[in-house]
C-alpha cells in the first residue's frame, strides 16, 4: 500500500506538467505572483486550491468505486465516456478561455466589497480551479499513475481512497508549497505588466482544449450533438460578452440588472437541450490507427492467441491525450509499421471512447486503472507483456520482435 501511495504521489506531481492541466496550473502560478509581499493572500489561494483538488478527487474516486461495487469495471477517466460530460466540460473550458481574454471577470463585484470579500473570492476561485484541474487531468496519464490506480481499484474502499488522496496531494503539492512558504514564492518572477499578456496568451491553450473536446464529442455522439454544442458555444460566448458589459455598467453605477437576467436566460438556453441530445451515437466510430487493425474483443484474442502469430493490442480512446501522442510519435511511425509487417503481428484496437464493459474488464485483469494500455501476446501463446504507458518506437519494435521470436 505504501508503495502504491508513493507512486500515486509522484504521479500527481508529474501530472502538473502534462498538457491537460498545464495551462490551468500556469494560471494559478500567475495568481500567486499577484500576491507578491502578501503572504496571507497567497496562503489563502494555496489552501483553497489544495482543498478543491482533494474534494474533487474524493468525489470522483467515490463515484468510481461505487460504480465498480455495482459490477461495472470502469477505470480512470470513466466520466469522459459520457458525451454529456464532454459537452459540459467543453463549455466550461470555453468560458474559462473567454475569461482569460478579459471578455468578463470572475468575482468583480466581490472586489468592490472590501478586503475580506477579496479573500473569500480568492479562496473560492482557487478551490474551483483545483476542482476543474482534477476533472480535466483525467485524459492524461503520468508515469507511476497506472500501476497505483490499478492497484487501488482492486483494494478495499479505504485503501483505494487513501491512494487517490495521495494522488491529489501530489498534484496540489507544488502550488500549495509555494503559496505556504514565502521563501519559495520569492523565487518566482516579479509581477508586472507582462502578467496580463501571459494571462491572455494562456487563453489559447484553453481554446485548444475546447477544440479537442469538440472533436471527442463528434467521435462519441455524432453530428447532431456536435451541431448542438457549436450552437451552444456561440450563445455562451454572447452571454459571456453580455455579462462583461453588465459588469462594466455596474462599476459605472448604471443599470445592469436586466443584462444579468438576460445572461442567465441565455446560459439556461445553452444547458437545457444538452441532456436530450448528448447521447452516444448508435454506430461506434473507431479511431483510425495504423495497419488497418482488427477490432479487439476477448473472443478475437482467444481465437488467434498461440497460433504462431504475435498479437499487439492497443487499448485507446479519443479522449485519451497520452494515447493520441503515442499514436503519432510511435505507433504511426515507419519503424513500427515495418516491424508489424516483418513480424506478422496481428494488430488489434480496443477503443474505449464510449463505454465498453469488456475493455474495462480486460484492463482490470492487467491491473491497469486507466488508459493507455498496450499488451503484446507472444506468438507461442506465452504470458502477455504490458508495455509502458509512454511509448517510443524502439520500445514497440523490440517488444514485437521478442514476441515473434525474431531479431529487431
Amino acid at each position: 500500500m505504501l508503495t502504491a501511495m508513493l507512486a500515486a504521489l509522484l504521479g500527481g506531481i508529474i501530472l502538473n506538467v502534462m498538457p491537460c492541466v498545464f495551462p490551468i496550473v500556469s494560471l494559478k502560478a500567475l495568481g500567486l505572483m499577484r500576491h507578491d509581499g502578501d503572504a496571507a493572500s497567497a496562503r489563502t489561494e494555496g489552501i483553497g486550491f489544495l482543498l478543491g483538488t482533494l474534494a474533487a478527487m474524493m468525489v470522483l474516486a467515490g463515484i468510481l468505486l461505487a460504480i465498480r461495487a455495482g459490477g461495472s469495471a470502469v477505470g480512470w477517466g470513466f466520466q469522459l465516456q459520457s458525451p454529456l460530460v464532454i459537452a459540459a466540460l467543453a463549455l466550461v473550458i470555453l468560458g474559462a478561455a473567454l475569461n482569460l481574454l478579459g471578455v468578463f471577470e470572475v468575482g468583480l463585484s466581490m472586489q468592490r466589497a472590501g478586503e475580506i470579500a477579496i479573500g473569500r473570492g480568492a479562496f473560492l476561485r482557487s478551490a474551483l480551479t483545483g476542482a476543474l484541474a482534477i476533472v480535466v487531468a483525467t485524459p492524461c496519464s503520468a508515469p507511476f499513475m497506472a500501476g497505483a490506480i490499478g492497484y487501488a481499484l482492486v483494494q478495499p474502499p479505504a485503501v483505494a481512497l487513501a491512494i487517490f488522496f495521495a494522488l491529489a496531494v501530489g498534484f496540489a503539492a507544488p502550488f500549495t508549497l509555494i503559496s505556504l512558504f514565502p521563501a519559495l514564492a520569492r523565487r518566482l518572477p516579479r509581477p508586472g505588466p507582462w502578467m496580463g499578456i501571459v494571462k491572455r496568451a494562456l487563453a489559447f491553450p484553453m481554446f485548444g482544449a475546447y477544440a479537442w473536446l469538440v472533436w471527442v464529442l463528434a467521435q462519441q455522439a455524432g453530428s447532431t450533438a456536435l451541431a448542438t454544442l457549436l450552437a451552444g458555444s456561440v450563445v455562451l460566448s454572447f452571454a459571456a460578452w453580455l455579462y462583461g458589459m453588465a459588469q462594466q455598467r455596474q462599476m459605472l453605477g448604471r443599470g445592469y440588472r436586466l443584462m444579468y437576467a438576460a445572461t442567465a436566460l441565455l446560459v439556461l438556453a445553452v444547458i437545457a437541450p444538452l441532456p436530450g441530445v448528448m447521447k452516444p451515437a448508435d454506430a461506434p466510430q473507431v479511431a483510425r490507427q495504423t495497419q488497418a487493425p482488427m477490432v479487439w474483443s476477448p473472443q478475437a484474442v482467444a481465437e488467434n492467441r498461440g497460433h504462431g502469430r504475435a498479437i499487439f493490442v492497443n487499448f485507446t480512446a479519443s479522449w485519451c491525450i497520452t494515447c493520441q501522442v503515442n499514436d503519432k510519435t510511435s505507433l504511426s511511425t515507419a519503424a513500427v509499421k515495418s516491424a508489424l509487417a516483418r513480424t506478422g503481428t496481428l494488430y488489434m484496437v480496443a477503443d474505449s471512447t464510449k463505454f465498453n464493459a469488456d475493455i474495462d474488464d480486460a484492463m482490470s485483469q492487467f491491473g491497469q486503472g486507466g488508459l493507455p494500455l498496450y499488451v503484446v501476446y507472444p506468438a507461442d501463446g506465452g504470458k502477455p507483456q504490458v508495455l509502458p504507458q509512454v511509448l517510443t518506437p524502439a520500445i514497440v519494435v523490440n517488444a514485437l520482435a521478442q514476441a515473434a521470436g525474431k531479431k529487431a
